[in-house]
């Protein structure tokens, strides 16, 4: 898919992966919808980038379907390109030390992580349908979700954010298989440690004991990594109804 000329939504674009993303996106020539629960950081990006702000809580489906009721008005087409980067990372055990259960954020994480982002992906199908056919193979849009290694190599104390980004790793194929029909591709970037606000939070000795443990390239992965895989993932029609890795070959130990 060409991306100059096109309409985006980004989910958590405020910062982070998709404050990264919409930049990426807008310097590629796309009309780019900065979508966040913080509108301050919404606004700093759409400011920079020339996009639409878009304060909004993914996990409210009333809200979401004004923002993209919003973006259409504002560029004058559907998005033909949406990412889910919005999300918690909840940190929580199943019982901790004081005996107390974590029920209340493990549904708190689901309703933002996987429900927020399920929402957003509807309402993407919704409008994408009506996009004209593009190219040969008729394409009509590219839904990229935010997967997390963690659905995989789920750390002790991540049973709820292992949980959601597991959910919305599984949701690549069927959903991409339901969309093949009006030439939607659906795809899942499951991103291992980057540095984003939650690892800026650190001390300076425990990401460099995190990052020893990356075997190439020994860091964290810049958010601009993340963009770029975006890139890929909409330029090439082949890629569709999976979740790629972009973790250096990690692998997350127990704890």
């Amino acid at each position: 898919m060409d991306i100059n000329g096109i309409t985006a939504i980004v989910t958590g674009a405020g910062s982070g992966l998709g404050a990264a993303t919409a930049r990426h996106l807008a310097s590629l020539g796309a009309k780019v919808g900065v979508l966040d629960y913080n509108g301050d950081g919404a606004k700093a990006v759409a400011d920079e980038i020339g996009g639409l702000a878009l304060p909004c809580n993914v996990a409210d489906e009333a809200q979401v379907a004004e923002a993209f009721e919003k973006l259409q008005a504002w560029s004058g087409s559907a998005p033909r390109v949406a990412v889910n980067c919005a999300g918690v990372g909840t940190a929580a055990r199943v019982v901790n030390r004081e005996g107390e259960l974590a029920i209340d954020k493990f549904r708190r994480t689901i309703e933002v992580n996987l429900i927020g982002t399920f929402i957003v992906l509807s309402h993407a199908c919704k409008a994408m349908a009506g996009n004209e056919p593009e190219g040969r193979d008729g394409e009509r849009g590219v839904i990229i979700n935010t997967a997390s290694v963690a659905f995989q190599d789920g750390q002790i104390g991540q049973a709820a954010y292992g949980a959601s980004k597991g959910g919305v790793a599984s949701l690549s194929l069927p959903v991409a298989r339901e969309m093949a029909r009006i030439g939607v591709r659906v795809m899942a970037i499951a991103p291992g440690m980057f540095q984003t606000a939650m690892v800026d939070g650190l001390p300076e000795e425990v990401q460099r004991t995190i990052e020893a443990t990356i075997p190439f390239p020994s860091r964290f992965g810049d958010p601009e990594d993340y963009a770029l895989m975006v890139e890929s993932i909409v330029r090439n029609k082949m890629l569709n109804g999976s979740t790629i890795r972009l973790d250096g070959a990690v692998r997350l130990p127990p704890r």
